[in-house]
This record gives C-alpha cells, sequence and structure tokens, in this order.
C-alpha cells in the first residue's frame, strides 16, 4: 500500500470579513507535500483573499493556517518567507528601471539580510562571498524559467509575457517549499499559457516543490493540478481530482455556468 503525502499546508475553518462582506466563511482543505492543488472559483470568491491570509498580508477574524505544523498566524510576513513560502502577485510588481537579475535577487531578500551589516559595509570576504552566491541562485532561477540570457537587460523594457517569468523566477530564488502562483496566466494568450503549464510542471519536479495555484484559466488548472479546490462566495464548494470537480454539479453551476453544463 503507498503511503500518502504528508499535509504540508492546513487551512482550517478561516474566516476573513471586511465590514459586513464575508470574504472566506470557515474555508479548510489540505495540501499534500508535493503536488499542485488548484484553487478555483468565481471573481469574489476569495481566493486571493486566502492567498493573502496565507502570506500575512492579511489577518483572519477565525480559524488557523499550519505550514509543516507551525502557525503561520502568529508570525509576521517575513517570517512566512523564511519558512519556506514564496508567492506571486495577480498584477505584475518588478521595478522596470532595474535588471532582471537584480529584480530576481530581490526575492533573496531575506537571506542577505542575515548577512552581517559591518561585514557588508567593509566588503569582507564574508559578505562578497554571500554576494556570489545570491548571484548563483538568481541565475539558476532564471535558467529554470529560460531567461539567463537576459539577465542584464531592464524590466521596462520586456514583454509582458516574459515579466511574468521574471516574477516567477523572483519567487523561486529564495528556494522555497511551497509557492503561491496567483493567477500567472493573466494577460497571456493561448500559446503563452500552454508554455506556462509546462513551465510550471518543469519547476515542480526540478525544485520538488508544492505549489498552490489560483487561476481563472481552466485548462490550465485542470492539466497540471492533481487536487483541485472550489470556493464560491468564501466559501468551499467542493474538492477533489481535476475530473471529479470538472463534473461537479455544483462547481458547474457556481463557476462555468450554463455554458459550462451544456459542454
Amino acid at each position: 500500500m503507498t503511503a500518502q503525502p504528508e499535509t504540508l499546508l492546513s487551512v482550517r475553518e478561516v474566516s476573513l470579513r471586511f465590514g459586513g462582506v464575508a470574504a472566506l466563511d470557515g474555508v479548510s482543505f489540505g495540501i499534500p507535500t508535493h503536488r499542485i492543488v488548484g484553487l478555483i472559483g468565481p471573481n469574489g470568491a476569495g481566493k486571493t483573499s486566502l492567498f493573502n491570509c496565507i502570506s500575512r498580508l492579511y489577518s483572519p477574524n477565525a480559524g488557523s493556517i499550519q505550514f509543516d505544523g507551525r502557525e503561520l498566524l502568529r508570525l509576521r510576513p517575513h517570517e512566512v518567507i523564511g519558512l519556506g513560502i514564496a508567492r506571486t502577485f495577480q498584477n505584475v510588481a518588478l521595478f522596470s528601471r532595474m535588471s532582471v537579475l537584480d529584480n530576481v535577487l530581490v526575492g533573496d531578500h531575506t537571506r542577505l539580510a542575515a548577512a552581517d551589516t559591518f561585514a557588508s559595509a567593509l566588503r569582507l570576504g564574508r559578505a562578497r562571498r554571500a554576494e556570489r552566491q545570491a548571484a548563483e541562485r538568481a541565475l539558476m532561477a532564471l535558467d529554470i524559467v529560460d531567461l539567463r540570457r537576459l539577465a542584464d537587460a531592464y524590466c521596462g523594457t520586456l514583454p509582458f509575457a516574459i515579466q511574468k517569468r521574471i516574477e516567477l523566477a523572483r519567487a523561486l530564488v529564495s528556494q522555497p517549499r511551497l509557492l503561491l502562483l496567483d493567477e500567472p496566466a493573466g494577460g497571456l494568450n493561448h500559446t503563452e499559457v500552454r508554455e506556462l503549464g509546462e513551465l510550471i510542471r518543469r519547476i515542480h519536479a526540478q525544485y520538488n516543490l508544492t505549489v498552490l495555484l489560483v487561476e481563472h484559466h481552466m485548462n490550465l488548472v485542470m492539466s497540471i493540478s492533481d487536487h483541485v479546490v472550489v470556493l464560491s462566495f468564501g466559501r468551499k464548494i467542493a474538492e477533489g481530482d481535476p475530473e471529479e470537480v470538472r463534473n461537479n454539479p455544483a462547481v458547474i453551476e457556481a463557476y462555468l455556468g450554463a455554458a459550462g453544463a451544456a459542454a
């Protein structure tokens, strides 16, 4: 009998309110180690709100979020990153006047900040060594997204699809255990979405990562996810493997609508 993977991230009865609006209402699910989990739902379902709770940009009104047995809701955002959680955002947030390499290095700031300030100021050997190692990690991250050739280019001059990959490399440079992808296919054409799916699979395999993916592009989610969780109006309405979710009547009604029901 094959052993079941351990749960890396556990979301338990998480609720979040903005005034009288419930963005999340008792949401619970678990993410097994080394799996790709899709988180789907219509606009306003609470997907990004949940991401913001995990990464500690929001503090939920109730519930628990544990990462490898440790309660995240007691931590600050930079401490969450230090545990091995990295994320991308719906809107690309790069520094347009900085090089691609320097933008990726921003993602390694927690490790660089741990370097001794005095040593850095005097350019001592260990500070130079830390900077060299950070540059090597950044170049490795650019390699996996196939952008090393653009390391010295300014981000503001590059196409949107390339900027999406730079943001992904910036998340990878911290060598996370859990990668949160917030609508990575937004703004991409059909070919770019297909290439993105192949890239996520490659990253998942090469970095041995656990991935939580929020995405409106259903074909992408269903083609790469091991498990799918569905939210609607802040509540979980279904979860299971992609085929189960695809055929779930509640999902068809809430997410796919009439067009999905007729497909």
